[in-house]
């Protein structure tokens, strides 16, 4: 039976919610649909619901209301081993008392399958993560990252359609988890695999995914393609969450052709891109990414925006200076740029004058 509502979607959330209690909603009318091969991540605080969400598509919690469909069939009343989906979590879950390929073949055994196709899908799964040669290996003679790497390859071999993984990489150190992101990444791609995958790590989802879903509260806040979540956030949390940024806090004055001029608290007036605000004698708060702003006079676009600075920090960072500035009586603005030869360096006390682009800048809700 097909959706007719979304005839390309393959996982789809309708009208979901989620109650513990009966009273509060962790997950609150949730709608959502991904088509088939797409890597999404679920990102968000702790308790902002994207854990629910992924337990509710696994069958390990029911939804309050609303159907979750998979390929068009509603899954509400299946159990977890019935929707065949493959699970990695981070504790990798695997069972201690099995070499690593009966690991792997626990799941082919459950589903009916003969003893050489088994062997032949177990090989092929542990060649697929590189760990070939560990098969008859119990998983206390394993590292962490093999561990995980063993949990991704027992998700994969019984070639589900979608995959889910909840902070998979949560454990491994930092070399290694970056190592896994790219794999991981590259696995799904290469296979077509549906991929939901959660974090907390705002980095490892714009490495990752396709588009990412940034929950706050039991809501999607925003959902879009990694680019488009960081150039341009809808709203003050998705800004604060997703990457660094700098917020100065104003009202706005004007409002006219795209374009709106925000008198900050300090009483100067800069240009800013209205996203969240609509008229004039709003609170707003304007926010501006860290690499956007330049202090080299020779670097400074003619149509930028100009405010006086006061550097109270200069940190050399190898590849990157950052730099703690004072504007408009924000003590915690921060400019990056790039370790480059003819780069100059600043020093703590120095005045100095910042710039930007008005459609940089954002006005957002205050």
């Amino acid at each position: 039976m097909a959706n007719t509502q979304n005839e390309d979607a393959f996982v789809a959330f309708e009208r979901v919610q989620k109650s513990y209690d009966g009273e509060t909603l962790v997950v609150k009318d949730l709608n959502l649909t991904l088509p088939k091969g797409e890597f999404l991540t679920m990102l968000g605080p702790s308790g902002s619901g994207k854990t629910t969400c992924l337990m509710m598509l696994a069958g390990f919690e029911t939804a309050t209301h609303g159907e979750i469909k998979i390929d068009g069939v509603s899954i509400n009343n299946i159990p977890p081993h019935k929707r065949g989906i493959g699970m990695v979590f981070q504790n990798y879950a695997l069972f201690p008392h099995m070499t690593i390929a009966e690991n792997l073949s626990f799941p082919l055994e459950v589903r009916k399958i003969g003893k050489s196709d088994r062997e032949a899908k177990v090989k092929r799964a542990l060649d697929m993560v590189e760990m070939g040669s560990f098969g008859g290996r119990r998983p206390a003679q394993l590292s962490g990252g093999q561990q995980q790497r063993v949990a991704l390859a027992r998700a994969l071999v019984f070639e589900p359609e979608l995959v889910l993984m909840d902070e998979p990489l949560g454990a491994l150190d930092k070399q290694l988890r970056e190592k896994m992101q790219f794999e991981i990444t590259h696995l799904a791609h290469e296979l077509g695999i549906t991929t939901v995958y959660v974090t907390h790590d705002q980095t490892e989802a714009l490495t990752m995914s396709d588009r990412v879903a940034v929950f706050d509260d039991g809501r999607i806040q925003q959902i879009a393609p990694p680019d488009e979540l960081y150039e341009s956030p809808q709203n003050s949390f998705v800004a604060q969450f997703i990457g660094e940024n700098n917020t100065l806090s104003g009202t706005v004055k004007q409002i006219s052709n795209g374009k709106c001029v925000v008198q900050l608290d300090n009483g100067e007036e800069i240009d800013a891109k209205p996203v969240n605000v609509s008229k004039v004698g709003e609170r707003t708060t304007v926010s501006i990414r860290p690499e956007r702003v330049e202090f080299d006079k020779t670097r400074l676009h003619a149509d930028a925006h100009t405010l006086k600075a006061e550097v109270l920090e200069f940190i050399y960072m190898g590849d990157i200076f950052r730099t703690r500035l004072r504007v408009a009586g924000n003590d915690e603005f921060i400019i990056k740029s790039r370790n480059a030869p003819d780069q100059v360096r600043l020093q703590p006390g120095q005045q100095i004058e910042i710039g930007w682009l008005a459609e940089d800048c954002r006005a957002l809700e205050a």
